[in-house]
């Protein structure tokens, strides 16, 4: 077997199963995967739509978003798969910068997306479900694919964790063959062995970039998805034992959340079946990785990437034993950390990340991002902060938009976020720097409980000391306040921003 295309699995073996939904147990088989996905590209055929138009989605993790998905790949269109959280005018910002001709939504989504049609006047919305709907209205189209099938491709909007989001193009030759392998297709199998046999766990939205391109890359090769519909760190053991999953990615905060379980909870579900554990989207705190090899044994593998998928490092578990922290090698590009001045640094001097010869790409509708994320040597950047090793071995610092500094001395916020998150106490953190009259800015702790009832002075002034004692006081946050919930995305981004508008709003208003 030798399957390149999910259409190639449903020829073959057309009652395998493609994906189930884990929420409702669900099983789509490839053949009906394929029928779908045929009957969706004759429609956009049929709505005028050609190669290189576009598409958008606003869907939870729902049965039809991999024919959704499939059937812009397969007619050569640009799909925009946006988060089911955006506000209405964020929603109508995206739809007119991308252009969209359609937009697809749930019943879920319905109301925000029609409110903000109503700023996007040249996108015709199609509701999914219900009288009228999509699904409906494709049930009498063939199932046959459209006469001029050409490879389509994703074209995914950035998270805004630090300013408005920008769609990010790929660069695609134009009529290439729909099982045409991309990058990733290619790593998922020679760097972590993924064939026809992996039956892997999605716990996260597919409106996001690894989710999404992933599962695809599964059902490219005829492997199985299991689908949740939202993350929940019990459920998510389960599904491993009942379907003997043998992959799965995640992101730290998922560690988080299945390792604060209680022992005897975690020790009812056999995981065995797992055979690797991908985790990426955040860097993950040493101590919470450590206890996850403990947990599951050394079958963690750990990348560095973005939706721009300018560069990619990788490292496994046995790698990661020597060198904790490390988030790997590159397996595309070369990495050069940059100072400010633009030169290149020597080894464990920290700086820009930037990959040469990596991956191009660029952001729609926005020439000057695109320049800015590119040096004069051709070199890009994400905006990220690190450094490597004499061995060539990565390690993030943090983002140089949320750098802190205090009384002219440099600190990264993510050091002391990964030590706050292993207090017992803890259920997430975010570290901002706050306006401050004598140091510029201050340390600012927020901090999420696993018992919000423990909340007050005495436990912020228990945090501030676990932190001055294993960073020391210059790191050490000066303040630290409570919230019910931190603004992070299911992928485990932070939306700091967010926090850091709201301490100075208040700052200037007080």
């Amino acid at each position: 077997m030798c399957w390149r295309h999910p259409s190639e699995v449903a020829r073959d073996a057309p009652d395998r199963i493609a994906y189930v939904m884990a929420a409702t147990g669900r099983m789509i088989s490839y053949a009906k995967l394929d029928a779908r996905s045929n009957r969706l590209a004759q429609f956009w055929r049929t709505g005028g739509l050609q190669a290189g138009d576009v598409i958008a989605l606003v869907v939870e993790n729902h049965e039809w978003v991999f024919p959704l998905v499939w059937s812009a790949q397969r007619s050569g269109l640009l799909f925009v798969s946006l988060s089911t959280s955006l506000a209405a005018g964020d929603l109508a910002y995206i739809l007119r910068d991308c252009g969209a001709a359609f937009v697809v939504y749930s019943e879920r989504t319905a109301e925000r997306v029609e409110s903000a049609m109503r700023e996007a006047p040249g996108t015709t919305g199609l509701r999914l479900e219900g009288t009228d709907g999509l699904i409906e209205r494709i049930a009498a189209l063939p199932a046959h694919p459209v006469a001029d099938e050409t490879m389509g491709s994703d074209m995914l909007y950035s998270s805004g964790t630090t300013g408005r989001p920008k769609g990010i193009r790929r660069v695609i030759e134009p009529g290439a063959p729909i099982d045409t392998a991309t990058v990733l297709d290619t790593l998922v199998e020679r760097r972590y062995g993924f064939t026809a046999d992996t039956r892997y766990l999605c716990p996260a939205p597919l409106y996001h970039a690894a989710p999404l391109r992933w599962s695809m890359a599964v059902l490219r090769i005829g492997g199985l998805v299991v689908v949740m519909d939202r993350f929940d760190a019990e459920a998510a053991l389960a599904l491993i034992e009942r379907h003997r999953l043998n992959a799965a990615q995640w992101v730290p905060t998922h560690f988080v959340r299945m390792l604060k379980l209680p022992e005897e909870t975690r020790a009812t579900y056999d995981v065995s079946s797992l055979h690797i554990a991908i985790h990426a989207a955040a860097p993950c705190p040493v101590p919470v990785k450590q206890a996850m090899i403990d947990w599951w044994g050394p079958i963690l593998s750990e990348y560095y990437s973005a939706t721009e998928a300018n560069g990619f490092t990788a490292i496994d578990s046995a790698e990661w034993l020597e060198r904790p922290g490390s988030v790997g090698r590159a397996l595309i590009g070369t990495i050069r950390i940059c100072g400010e001045d633009g030169e290149e640094l020597p080894p464990r001097e920290a700086g820009d990340i930037y990959f040469e010869n990596g991956q191009p790409f660029s952001y729609h509708n926005d020439p000057d991002k695109t320049a800015a994320a590119t040096n004069a040597r051709g070199w890009t950047t994400l905006g990220d902060v690190g450094w490597v090793d004499e061995a060539g071995y990565l390690y993030l610092t943090d983002r140089r938009n949320f750098m802190i500094i205090s009384g002219g001395v440099n600190i990264y916020p993510q050091e002391i976020e990964n030590l706050l998150i292993t207090h017992p106490a803890v259920r997430d953190a975010a570290v901002i720097g706050i306006p401050d009259a004598e140091m510029g800015e201050s340390v600012c702790a927020v901090v999420e409980l696993m018992n919000g009832a423990e909340a007050g002075a005495e436990l912020a002034e228990t945090l501030r000391s676990f932190a001055r004692e294993k960073l020391g006081p210059i790191k050490a946050p000066r303040r630290v306040d409570f919230a019910e919930s931190l603004p992070r995305e299911p992928t485990g981004k932070l939306y700091k921003r967010l926090l850091r508008d709201q301490y100075r709003a208040e700052a200037q208003a007080g």
